[in-house]
């Protein structure tokens, strides 16, 4: 058992016997359930043991905690990156309809995209730009669910630059992708819980050959944060067997965008003859197009 999940399940025991009739049924609940617990609102922990929100607000109080959301947190980053597919899919079943799964869902993005907002560093993304430009060569790593993400990152960098290359499993090992990377490259690696392996491997390996690192994860705790020389941070909590990529997107996006808008002209130039390719050879359906 991970040393802090051991030191705060032993707080909630030391603390048992001053707790409340209300509040021992919510520490029992923690205790047996600690991984449901996480993503519950106090008005839901309360309805599942039957007290009000309040008791539950108290509860964490008595833990030493300045209120429910701070101990919802602490709870969630012990176990976000230890959660099996099976246990998120239960967690699912709180979705017990389609509109339930829908509003629940679009709330959840929403709320990570505001997290976001609050936490990123500003003068970390201005920093991530910088590099991007400074680099002779950028290499992309993103696997798992998080390949999506580097894919999207490396399509649009192409269509700006022209030392971009998105690292991935195929006829060649992730290792030989990279084997001409030096001090002048830039390596951005992409992962999310339950972080992949050989991304971490992939950002230690960059920085033995003394390259520019930079991880977009969801928290300065992250394995791949700690390779980093850079970390942009977008929250990604879900209570699903589903990983949730709106915040990392979104933050992909605003770099997409911010070092396109350093490439005002290349970009103009560029679309430009892809609009002309892409009619050509009838890549997307012209609805102007005057029907035979």
């Amino acid at each position: 058992m991970d040393n802090d999940k051991q030191d705060l399940m032993r707080l909630i025991q030391v603390k048992f016997q001053r707790l409340s009739k209300g509040q021992k049924l919510i520490a029992e609940y923690i205790l047996k359930h600690y991984d449901k617990a996480a993503f519950m609102t106090a008005a839901k922990l309360g309805n599942s043991v039957g007290v009000s929100e309040s008791t539950v607000v108290r509860f964490a109080n008595e833990l030493g905690y300045t209120g429910y959301p701070t101990l919802q947190k602490a709870l969630q980053e012990l176990i976000k990156n230890k959660l099996t597919t099976v246990q998120r899919i239960e967690l699912s079943n709180d979705y017990n309809s389609d509109v339930n799964a829908l509003k629940g869902v679009l709330k959840s993005d929403m709320e990570n995209l505001r997290a976001t907002l609050e936490k990123i560093n500003y003068k970390t993304f201005e920093d991530v730009v910088r590099c991007i430009f400074e680099s002779k060569r950028i290499y992309i790593i993103g696997l798992r669910s998080s390949t999506a993400l580097a894919e999207f990152l490396g399509f649009y960098l192409n269509l700006i630059l022209d030392n971009v290359k998105v690292v991935s499993y195929g006829v060649s090992d992730i290792f030989e992708q990279l084997i001409n990377i030096e001090e002048s490259d830039m390596v951005i690696g992409i992962g999310f819980p339950r972080y992949a392996n050989k991304t971490i491997e992939v950002l230690s390996f960059a920085q033995s050959r003394k390259s520019t690192v930079v991880a977009i994860t969801d928290s300065l705790l992250s394995p791949l944060a700690s390779k980093a020389d850079y970390t942009l941070i977008a929250q990604s909590n879900m209570a699903s067997f589903v990983d949730s990529l709106v915040a990392p997107l979104s933050v992909i996006n605003a770099l997409i965008i911010a070092v396109g808008l350093r490439e005002k002209e290349k970009i103009s130039s560029t679309f430009s003859d892809l609009e002309n390719i892409w009619e050509e050879y009838n890549v997307y359906s012209y609805k102007n197009k005057e029907e035979k």
